[in-house]
C-alpha cells in the first residue's frame, strides 16, 4: 500500500492504495486541477445544472413540522433523479470525458448514486456498471429497477454485510482491473485523495445557494446547519456555504448505529484516513441504520478533521427517531423525504436554536416499503 499527503485534512485523508491506481490518481488529480481552471469546463457544468439537473434547488419554510422554529429546507429532493448525487455525478462525467475515459464504475447504497452516475452515463453515452450489496438491494428495489432502465449493468455483492462497505470493496477492485479505461464515479467525500476534495467541491453549490436564500428570505444567517452524515457528501456541501460564517452551527446527524465520529476511531478505510467504526485490533466492524445511505462504518475525512477542529458537531439518531420525523414531514408539510434526511429533521426540531437549515438530500419513494415496514400498521 502506498500513502501519499496529497489533499489530506490535518492527519486525515491520504492515499492508501495499491501502486496500480496511483497512476490514476495521479492523472485524476492533474485533470481535476486543469478543469478548475478551465471556464469551459465551469460553464458546461453550470449550463448542465441549470438546463438539467434543475439547479438552484429552492429553500421551504417548513411551517408546522417544529412549532416555535423556523426550519428551512433545502430541497435536494427536487433536483433531477430525487436526491443531491446529481450534482457529484454530473462533474465527475464531465471530466471523466475530458480524461478519455469511456467506462464508469460506481458503488451505492440507498441506491440514489447509482441512479445518479446510470443517468449521467446514459447522457453521455457511457458503459455505466454500479455495485451493490443484496441488502440493499431487497430495501432499494425501486432503485434498482431504475438503474437497469437508464442502461446500467447492476452487479449484486453477496458477501458481508451486503451493504455500501462490501459495494465500494467489489468497485474498488473493478476500477484496479480496468484502471486503463475506466473512471470510479466514487459517491461521497470519502475514497483516496483527490476524491473528498472534488466531491466537496463538487457539492458546495448546494451551500452556496442556501446561504444566498436563506439571507434573502430571512435578512440574517441560521443559527444552525443540519445534515445527515453517512459518508457525508450532502452535509460537506451545504456546510461549505457557511465553513466561514462562526456565529453558525454546523450539525452532522449520523445514523446511531453507524455513527463512525461519535462512537470510531482513527483508521483506514477504502484508500483514506478517517474515523471508522473498528474493534481494538482495526478490524472494520459492521455498522446498521434502517437507511441504506447512512449504513457505512466510516466517513469522510474532511468531517472528522471539522469535528477534531470544533468547527463542526456530530450527533445521532436512532431508527425510531428517523422513522417518526419521516412521518411527520409528510403529515405536516406533504413532503415525504428519504430516511436518511429524516435523521437530520429528528435533531432539527430539538435543537437549541430558532432559525435552522436542513439539507433535504433527498425524497422518500425509495424507502416507503422499509419505512411503512417498521411503522405500525395505522401508520404511527
Amino acid at each position: 500500500m502506498t500513502e501519499a499527503r496529497v489533499g489530506s485534512f490535518g492527519v486525515y485523508g491520504g492515499r492508501f492504495v495499491p501502486e496500480t491506481l496511483i497512476p490514476a490518481l495521479e492523472e485524476l488529480e492533474r485533470g481535476w486541477r486543469e478543469a478548475l481552471a478551465d471556464e469551459r469546463f465551469r460553464a458546461e457544468l453550470h449550463e448542465l445544472a441549470t438546463t438539467y439537473a434543475g439547479r438552484p434547488t429552492p429553500l421551504t419554510l417548513a411551517e408546522r413540522f417544529a412549532p416555535g422554529k423556523r426550519i428551512y429546507l433545502k430541497r435536494e429532493d427536487l433536483l433531477h433523479t430525487g436526491a443531491h448525487k446529481l450534482n457529484n455525478a454530473l462533474g465527475q462525467a464531465v471530466l471523466a470525458r475530458r480524461l478519455g475515459k469511456r467506462r464508469i464504475v460506481a458503488e451505492t447504497g440507498a441506491g440514489q448514486h447509482g441512479v445518479a452516475s446510470a443517468t449521467v452515463c446514459a447522457r453521455f453515452g457511457l458503459q455505466c456498471v454500479v455495485y451493490m450489496g443484496e441488502e440493499d438491494m431487497r430495501r432499494q428495489r425501486p432503485n434498482v429497477e431504475r438503474m437497469r432502465l437508464l442502461g446500467a449493468e447492476v452487479r449484486a455483492v453477496d458477501f458481508g454485510t451486503r451493504t455500501l462497505k462490501e459495494a465500494t470493496s467489489e468497485a474498488i477492485r473493478d476500477w484496479i482491473t480496468n484502471v486503463e479505461t475506466t473512471h470510479y464515479l466514487i459517491g461521497s467525500c470519502v475514497g483516496p485523495a483527490p476524491y473528498p476534495e472534488l466531491v466537496a467541491e463538487l457539492q458546495s453549490v448546494i451551500g452556496r445557494e442556501a446561504r444566498e436564500q436563506v439571507l434573502a428570505a430571512e435578512g440574517r444567517l441560521p443559527e444552525a446547519v443540519v445534515a445527515c452524515v453517512g459518508g457525508g457528501s450532502n452535509a460537506i456541501g451545504i456546510f461549505h456555504g457557511f465553513l466561514d460564517d462562526p456565529e453558525v452551527r454546523l450539525v452532522g446527524v449520523e445514523a446511531a448505529g453507524a455513527a463512525s465520529l461519535r462512537s470510531g476511531r482513527t483508521g483506514v478505510l477504502h484508500g483514506a484516513r478517517s474515523s471508522v467504526l473498528a474493534d481494538e485490533d482495526g478490524q472494520i466492524a459492521d455498522a446498521h441504520s434502517i437507511s441504506a445511505g447512512l449504513d457505512y462504518p466510516g466517513v469522510g475525512p474532511e468531517h472528522a478533521y471539522l469535528r477534531d477542529s470544533g468547527r463542526a458537531e456530530y450527533v445521532t439518531a436512532t431508527d425510531e427517531e428517523a422513522l417518526a420525523a419521516f412521518r411527520d414531514l409528510a403529515r405536516t408539510e406533504g413532503i415525504i423525504p428519504a430516511l436518511e434526511p429524516a435523521h437530520a429533521l429528528a435533531r432539527a426540531r430539538d435543537l437549541d436554536a430558532e432559525l435552522v437549515v436542513v439539507g433535504l438530500s433527498g425524497r422518500g419513494d425509495k424507502d416507503l416499503a422499509e419505512a411503512l415496514a417498521a411503522l405500525r400498521p395505522d401508520g404511527k
